[in-house]
């Protein structure tokens, strides 16, 4: 079974940086804010929470398949199956900050746009990950410690590529209104548990 097991470690590592993305939906000071930023800080925080479980559920089960007995099969199953819900959380983080409109700072819509733009390239590379674990030979050990290799640096290449739109969606007075909402702070801190 030797082939596979660093592999997914790699995997699981490569898989924990992409929580981290979470973590950027979340700010950290504690000012006073407009009403209806406040309250489109609340919406997107809300709808974030599940989100943010769900990638740390994904991250768990991946990393909890790093077992030197886990089969192919089983690898793949789970990879598959993780890259799928991370996949449908970042859609659906997306589809929350474009639900919940611009908010109300200045350039807030080209923010907002770029943000949604980010999120869904994000569910869309995941999509990809699980096509290309779903197409992974299982019948050949070192076939698809190969196989997993390459998922493995895509998984890295995801993990690294910014989230600079998000970022710059949650500065100023937006991270503030974010950090003033219990729902933000349980997302960050658990994702923040995850990336550590």
């Amino acid at each position: 079974m030797e082939g596979t097991h660093p592999v997914n470690k790699k995997l699981a590592a490569a898989v924990s940086g992409g929580a981290v993305l979470v973590l950027a939906l979340s700010g950290c000071s504690s000012d006073d804010n407009s009403e209806a930023l406040n309250s489109w800080a609340k919406q997107v925080c809300d709808a974030v929470q599940p989100q943010a479980k769900k990638i740390e559920a994904a991250n768990a089960a991946i990393q909890k398949q790093t077992s030197d007995n886990s089969t192919p099969e089983d690898v793949q199953k789970t990879d598959s199956q993780a890259f799928q819900d991370m996949s449908d959380a970042y859609k659906a983080i997306g589809a929350a900050v474009t639900k919940a409109g611009a908010p109300d700072v200045e350039d807030g819509k080209k923010k907002q746009q770029d943000a949604v733009k980010e999120l869904n390239s994000i569910s869309a590379s995941y999509a990809s990950l699980k096509k290309q674990v779903d197409d992974l030979e299982t019948k050949d050990q070192a076939e698809f410690a190969d196989g997993l290799k390459d998922v493995a640096t895509e998984l890295d290449k995801l993990s690294t590529s910014g989230s600079d739109a998000l970022a710059k969606l949650e500065e100023g007075d937006v991270g503030t209104a974010m950090a003033n909402q219990e729902s933000c702070k349980s997302a960050s801190a658990s994702s923040a548990a995850t990336a550590s």
